[in-house]
């Protein structure tokens, strides 16, 4: 069996921090690729961009797992 990330769940602040973290990557993305579309550096930025998403969908995830988890208690 995987192991699984355990997220301390924050709410919304959180994921807008990854989010806004991830808009600024995203945006130096566009900016390298326009510049130097071949640079490993955008190859790098990529995937430390999908690591952020799949972050703010693993904390999205949890935070509906416990609200289901809290509406099939009641």
């Amino acid at each position: 069996m995987r192991a699984q990330r355990v997220w301390k769940v924050n709410g919304a602040a959180n994921i807008g921090h990854l989010q806004s973290r991830l808009d600024d990557l995203n945006n130096r993305l566009s900016q390298l690729e326009n510049q130097q579309p071949e640079s490993r550096k955008v190859e790098e930025l990529r995937s430390s961009a999908l690591s952020l998403s799949r972050e703010i969908d693993d904390i999205r995830c949890a935070e509906a797992t416990a609200a289901l988890s809290e509406l099939l208690r009641k």
